[in-house]
């Protein structure tokens, strides 16, 4: 009995492991993107996007494997997917970001672009904040302040999406405006599933506190 107690432990802590690792994918892919945009002819900083978002991936499929054969969870099977499925989309979406910066060969960073991925960044960052303190919540009040801040994160993306929209229809040319609307909106939705994160976090906050 207390070796099977043991093991139960031993593959909760594994479970939390390997989203907390994801959620550093996050932050990883986020500034390898940032990087990316002071050199934007660079293939090999436009792979290491690419790698961390398969990376990802991997990540990915050992959660639901691990969930799948543990009887056990840590916290709510559904809940664990869940912040997993949207870490990944939030990867997802910025490898999707470099690889149109790349197929419409963007040349310089599009304007406005370059402050909304520096916002991008700081999202990330609260979200593996977060993820790696759901092993042991010690301070719910906390928590809830980090998801605040990136929802806070998610309106500076949205105002300068608009602002960005606005610019961009100034221009004539049609083809250019199709490109930049397209990577801004990847930008923005990235945002939006930072606060998904967030949102099942404080459902679990609230839950468990």
């Amino acid at each position: 009995m207390g070796q099977w107690l043991s093991w139960v432990k031993s593959n909760e802590k594994q479970l939390l492991k390997i989203l907390d690792d994801l959620a550093i994918k996050a932050v990883e892919t986020s500034e390898a993107l940032l990087v990316l945009l002071d050199d934007l002819g660079n293939t090999e900083k436009m792979e290491k996007v690419r790698k961390l978002e398969t990376e990802g991936d991997v990540l990915t499929r050992d959660i639901f494997f691990e969930l799948n054969k543990t009887f056990i969870t840590p916290l709510d099977r559904e809940d664990m997917q869940r912040i997993a499925s949207k870490v990944d989309d939030v990867i997802d979406f910025m490898d999707g970001i470099a690889a149109r910066l790349y197929s419409y060969q963007i040349k310089s960073p599009p304007p406005f672009s370059r402050m909304m991925i520096e916002e991008l960044v700081k999202a990330t960052k609260e979200v593996q904040y977060m993820v790696s303190k759901l092993q042991k919540i010690k301070n719910p009040q906390d928590m809830i302040n980090h998801c605040r801040n990136t929802s806070d994160i998610e309106h500076k993306v949205d105002d300068l999406y608009r602002e960005a929209i606005k610019d961009l229809f100034e221009s004539q040319d049609a083809i250019h405006i199709i490109k930049l609307k397209d990577i801004y909106e990847s930008i923005e939705t990235a945002s939006d599933r930072c606060v998904d994160v967030a949102d099942v976090i404080e459902d679990i906050v609230l839950k468990y506190t």
